[in-house]
């Protein structure tokens, strides 16, 4: 502000003493300062000094010149340094009497300048001069920056209102307009009423004092309150555009984080993957070494069993033996002694039917070995299926180790640490193996061991039988009978440890298959979990670009409908507007009527009653008319109502997405 004083000292040969101590007391920052020398009277040459000073960027951002008694020329000079005006957003010249040339150039400054949002030209005579105030009409027209205009007590005719109308058929920012104490009357308030149904930025319309009908101020009232709720509507759709427009761009990074979520997800599982398929492989291979361990086990069972057999076909001879024996020493009995004759017929009887049951029981243990024989037929069998199912397995792992190598070169270090893992853990399954293997062959040494016992206490029982048979013939059979109760024993204690033995690898053989099982299933299972999460990944896109389409279509009706409100809402209003003029012009004739008729009254009754029904439909119709009004104003209101639930819908709707997203993102990081 003190370069702008010293600016005006230099440009002025005799400044004025009291503009230069306002300049010094006005010591606000720039762009917010204000200019203000009002009342006070500014010669030509200090309008002349300021409209030089004025164009560009000023410090100030308010000029008020109210009551300055400001000449043409001077005002002249000054609006044509504001021409070029950046900063300056008010400027105030209300009282200066500025007529013809202040007009215009008030127009040229409108035409020009883009930065001033307020004019206040109260107290003035702009409308004495038709064509001066016509100018600055169009200029007004031509302005697309003004929002707030005060042309109070300018004298303004209905002509000057006509000229207004039509600069604000073309003004699109202009917000207020005080037009209070002219000489606007009914034309004019008519011309202003018209042009109001094009003009929809104008919020505020003074016309108070101006000899206009007080259904035009009602209707312009109408206009107000309807650009008014129409700029309240538009803030709405605009507000809500932006929140919608918001709520979409945090979707859109919500999923695309979720997104990248899943692909994190993704490609830990396929690190999950590969780190099973290594771990059912060493697991395989563990499987594979035990399935060779319990081979070369069944092996050794099978020649123990072999063993066994031949041990079984030596007592079965010797039994044999024995029986011919006994049929001799019978024979010899039978010859010696005829006097135990019957004894020993009986005798021989009873030797007969427990021959019987010997070569019974014989018979059954030798089907017995033929159904051990299958049996252990059957299990090579099933070692062999086995062995070719691990064969297809080993194939499967090496086509997928091949598959799996081009991944494995990534992840060196981490395998590094899993063979560590893995070593320790095949160390302690080693371990394990070595214990169970000792444990069985410690089982079996025992088992042999009882075994020989056993059959050496029968080697030992047969040689006493055989020397009781030599000294006591009498007692030969009894003997006998106790040797073959022993064997019998025997048999079925071995056949037993035989048939444990077996289930015992029986079992052993199943939890070796049922631990490959689940190792195949866990692949097959995350597999399942890969393709399911890709199956989630494709459907979530699939259902983030249907609500995209969903709110282009939302927003697209909404649009249209707004769009169809508005017009009806203006063919409803125009309608009124226009029913509303004719009964206007109605009234006028019937009041030209009411004066004739109070002239005429005696001579034209008949007239006056005709007249007065006419009135009286008028007036009905007038109510009609107004309760038709009052059924749109409601159908609009519910109109609003509607569109307002329907944005909430579609608030809530995206609200619920947002949170259903977000419960499922957390399940399948889960």
């Amino acid at each position: 502000m003190e370069e702008f004083r010293r600016a005006y000292a230099r440009l002025c040969v005799a400044p004025q003493e009291p503009v230069l101590r306002r300049l010094r007391e006005l010591g606000a920052a720039p762009g917010r300062g204000r200019l203000d020398l009002a009342a006070q009277s500014l010669s030509l040459e200090t309008c002349g000094a300021l409209g030089r000073l004025l164009p560009g960027a000023a410090p100030f951002a308010e000029v008020a010149l109210g009551d300055c008694g400001l000449c043409e020329e001077g005002v002249k000079l000054l609006l044509h340094g504001l021409c070029s005006n950046t900063s300056v957003k008010s400027l105030d010249l209300k009282g200066n009497n500025l007529r013809n040339v202040g007009a215009e150039a008030l127009g040229k400054l409108l035409r020009q300048n883009k930065s001033i949002r307020s004019l206040i030209l109260e107290w003035n005579s702009l409308g004495v001069w038709e064509e001066g105030f016509s100018f600055f009409c169009q200029g007004l027209g031509a302005n697309n920056f003004l929002q707030q205009l005060d042309l109070r007590n300018n004298q303004i005719n209905h002509q000057g209102a006509g000229d207004l109308a039509m600069a604000l058929k073309q003004n699109a920012s202009l917000q207020e307009l005080d037009l209070r104490w002219n000489n606007i009357g009914l034309l004019g308030g008519r011309a202003l009423l018209n042009c109001l149904h094009s003009n929809k930025t104008l919020k505020r319309l003074e016309l108070a004092g101006n000899n206009v009908p007080s259904d035009i101020l009602k209707a312009v009232e109408q206009a107000m309150n309807h650009n008014q709720d129409r700029e309240t509507i538009l803030n709405e759709t605009q507000n809500r555009t932006y929140v919608l427009g918001k709520e979409v761009l945090s979707l859109k990074d919500e999923k695309t984080k979720q997104f990248l979520d899943l692909m994190d997800t993704i490609d830990k599982q396929r690190e999950e993957i590969a780190r099973s398929g290594r771990i059912s492989a060493a697991r395989v291979s563990q499987l594979q070494e035990a399935l060779d361990e319990q081979h070369s086990v069944m092996n050794s069972l099978k020649a123990k069993l072999q063993m066994t057999e031949a041990a079984l076909a030596l007592s079965e001879q010797k039994v044999h033996n024995l029986g011919e024996l006994l049929n001799a020493v019978k024979q010899e009995q039978a010859s010696m002694a005829e006097c135990h004759f019957m004894e020993l017929q009986q005798q021989k009887q009873e030797g007969a039917v427990r021959e019987g049951k010997f070569l019974h029981e014989l018979s059954a243990a030798s089907e017995k070995n033929l159904l051990l024989r299958n049996q252990v037929d059957e299990l090579e069998k099933k070692c062999k299926v086995q062995q070719d199912q691990l064969f297809q397995v080993k194939q499967d792992l090496t086509n997928r180790t091949a598959e799996l190598k081009l991944r494995a070169m990534r992840a060196e270090e981490h395998l590094e640490m899993e063979k560590k893992r893995f070593k320790q853990s095949l160390e302690d399954m080693e371990s394990l193996r070595v214990k169970e293997v000792g444990h069985m062959t410690q089982h079996i040494e025992t088992s042999e061991r009882s075994m020989q016992d056993r059959i050496q206490r029968l080697e030992a029982i047969r040689i006493a039988l055989e020397e009781q048979l030599n000294q006591v013939k009498a007692a030969a059979l009894a003997e006998r009978g106790r040797a073959e109760e022993e064997l019998m024993k025997v048999r079925n204690q071995a056949r037993l440890e035989e048939r444990q033995q077996l289930e015992h690898l029986e079992e052993k053989l199943r939890l070796m298959t049922e631990s490959r099982n689940e190792a195949q299933y866990c692949c097959i299972k995350q597999k399942q979990m890969i393709a399911e999460a890709q199956a989630k990944a494709n459907q979530l896109s699939l259902h983030a670009d249907g609500l995209r389409r969903r709110l282009e279509e939302l927003q697209q009706d909404l649009k249209s409908k707004e769009e169809e409100k508005v017009t009806e809402v203006n063919k409803v209003k125009v309608e009124l507007q226009e029913h509303i003029g004719h009964l206007q012009a109605e009234r006028t004739a019937q009041d030209g009527l009411r004066e004739k008729i109070a002239a005429l009254e005696r001579q034209l009754k008949a007239l006056s009653s005709s007249h007065r029904e006419a009135l009286l439909d008028k007036e009905s119709e007038i109510s009609v008319l107004l309760e038709k009004l009052r059924t749109k104003e409601a159908d609009i209101s519910r109109m609003r109502e509607e569109e307002a639930q329907r944005a909430s819908f579609l608030q809530n709707a995206i609200m619920a997405y947002v949170q259903g997203s977000s419960l499922g993102t957390h399940s399948s990081r889960k």
